[in-house]
């Protein structure tokens, strides 16, 4: 067997193929580019019982990853998250089945660990020295972390405004950090120049084709941890959508391996804030891809992105699977943060929390029903948001006694 059954790259928008041997970025008409796999050959010499004995990381699956040699490999032990289920907050919201995706325990604290890993891997074996990139935070840390494990160089701009813990651990992995006063779109122009002018390899989101492999995993991950089955619905933060685009890529080539039914697929929902939904708005208007979100703003800040690179490739996911986007406010999100942490004891991110927010209002209309199935991606550790939670303490006094609530 080959470590990897990766083909070739194709563009979904115009069928344009480019080879895999060399760094590739967009199509030639704009559109990101997608990895493609030899199916065929995989479905007849992989099983799911090839899996049995390997590490319970994402490399597990390196036949449906795009890494050729496995020398290349670049990882802090990622992958395979929890699949955790929440009795009680699925009793209080009234489904059936409720599991929460858990990628805050993984390296970096979050889901762009995932990414990073695969991409960096990629990049490392296609001769990559230096890797640049805008972000809003927790892919910047990811990636500069991971480059460093791979001994390469990298370029981060994120807002001034992103959550400081990314900042530092950009700052610590030796990454070339820079600060913007404004949104990850005008990080992403400084960035574009920068590449244009200085050759940086750019790993902006669909920029280069394998971070989505590194997401895709969280599909792969969900459908083996629940036997081969697939939930009714999967819920995800949605801001480039780089995730969901590759939970849905994973499920179709999981059907195609004949390793899932070919007849049920999960309803996938794309969840944006109110001060920041253009996915929401194009799927309200039917339409194909979305127009960028004038001053946007979210305390959500992983999901504020105005324009995706990659809409289309999230509105056609939603599409063909009836599935649904949605929006919520951040008073909300946060009232439903506090809510899972004393239910559930567990401590979401802000993104997070408006994944589980969206999953109430949907049960609320009905349009997820009382026995589904629902898969909620928290996409990152609480702790990396100390300023979404303000409460006041109680200080006492050396020797002061405690007063009883009772």
């Amino acid at each position: 067997m080959n470590y990897s059954y990766v083909s070739h790259l194709i563009c979904p928008k115009c069928s344009t193929t480019c080879n895999i041997t060399e760094p590739q970025h967009l199509c030639t008409c704009g559109s990101p580019l997608l990895v493609e796999y030899d199916l065929e050959t995989l479905a007849e010499e992989w099983s799911p019982a090839d899996l049995r004995d390997r590490p319970a990381d994402l490399w597990r699956y390196h036949e449906l990853l795009p890494l050729q040699d496995p020398a290349y490999k670049t990882s802090l032990g990622e992958g395979m998250s929890p699949l955790v289920p929440l009795p009680n907050l699925q009793e209080d919201m009234d489904i059936r089945q409720l599991h929460m995706k858990d990628e805050g325990i993984i390296p970096t604290g979050s889901f762009k660990a995932r990414g990073a890993a695969v991409g960096v891997s990629k990049a490392k074996e296609l001769g990559v020295k230096e890797l640049a990139m805008p972000t809003n935070g927790n892919a910047g840390a990811a990636w500069s972390l991971y480059a460093a494990r791979a001994s390469l160089e990298s370029t981060i701009v994120m807002p001034v405004d992103a959550p400081k813990i990314t900042r530092n651990e950009c700052a610590l992995s030796g990454a070339n950090l820079y600060l913007v006063d404004g949104l990850i779109s005008d990080a992403g122009r400084i960035v574009g120049k920068a590449v244009e002018e200085h050759g940086l390899y750019d790993v902006s989101t669909l920029k280069e084709p394998y971070r989505i492999e590194g997401k895709k995993t969280m599909g792969l991950e969900i459908a083996e941890q629940l036997g081969w089955e697939v939930p009714d619905v999967i819920l995800y933060p949605t801001g480039g959508g780089v995730g969901l685009i590759g939970i849905y890529k994973a499920l179709k080539e999981l059907q195609h391996l004949g390793w899932i039914k070919s007849d049920k697929m999960p309803r996938l929902v794309a969840v944006q804030s109110e001060g920041c939904a253009p996915i929401v708005e194009a799927w309200n208007q039917g339409l194909r891809s979305s127009s960028f979100w004038e001053n946007s703003e979210t305390i959500a800040f992983g999901i504020n992105v105005p324009k995706a690179l990659g809409d289309f490739l999230v509105l056609d996911a939603l599409y063909e699977t009836e599935g649904c986007a949605i929006a919520v406010d951040d008073a909300s999100l946060l009232d439903e943060q506090k809510r899972i942490a004393q239910k559930e004891g567990a401590f979401v991110c802000p993104e997070g929390a408006a994944a589980f927010l969206a999953a109430r209002k949907l049960r609320e209309t009905n349009w997820i029903n009382a026995d589904d199935h629902v898969v909620v991606l928290n996409t990152g550790a609480g702790i990396k948001y100390p300023d979404t939670v303000n409460i006041e303490i109680p200080i006492l006094n050396p020797g002061e006694e405690l007063q009883s609530k009772g």
